[in-house]
């Protein structure tokens, strides 16, 4: 059964769930390394590096300054990519404030401006997650839960740049909210 969109805000915001399976990152020791990519940090620019060659990079290596400046710049560029959006939620909401007569039209367009402006307020508290992140790689916090110090991992971070728990303790919080409620 198909389902239909009104507009092109709606349809970029709309995904189809037809089962929810619980994102899970892998554990460091079940994370298969490239060996062939494990030394590509030394010789490329850090604008150049890719997800694969900063996994690939040995343990002992964790948090150097090169996986800091990647991180840093995945987490300016997905604020900035957030930044450039909420700019055009402005400008589509300016756009659609014509007055409809039809009452059916006007529900649609109204749902659509409220699906618009949940997704930029979720979008907004991410923003704030990641300026701390930011906050943190300055200094020298991130990649380290904050619960038990322990490293988070390179694959959660890749997964989750904005990351202040590692895994287990991430698991332990959930299973008491569960439990205990907020």
């Amino acid at each position: 059964m198909a389902q239909t969109v009104a507009s092109t805000a709606a349809k970029s915001s709309f995904t189809q769930m037809t089962s929810v399976m619980p994102i899970v990152s892998p554990l460091a020791s079940s994370v298969k390394k490239d060996k062939k990519l494990a030394n590509n940090w030394k010789t490329k620019p850090v604008s150049e590096l890719t997800d694969a060659e900063i996994l690939a990079m040995p343990d002992d290596e964790y948090m150097n300054d090169t996986q800091l400046a990647y991180f840093r710049q995945k987490l300016v560029k997905l604020k900035n990519d957030m930044l450039s959006n909420a700019g055009e939620t402005t400008e589509h909401l300016r756009e659609d404030t014509v007055v409809v007569p039809d009452p059916a039209d006007r529900a649609t367009i109204e749902e659509e401006h409220a699906l618009e402006l949940r997704t930029r307020d979720r979008e907004r508290k991410l923003l704030k997650k990641i300026e701390q992140s930011i906050t943190r790689i300055d200094a020298g916090d991130y990649g380290y839960c904050d619960e038990t110090g322990e490293a988070i991992g390179v694959g959660r971070l890749l997964a989750r740049p904005t990351a202040t728990l590692s895994l287990e303790a991430q698991q332990r919080r959930e299973l008491k909210q569960k439990m205990f409620g907020d």
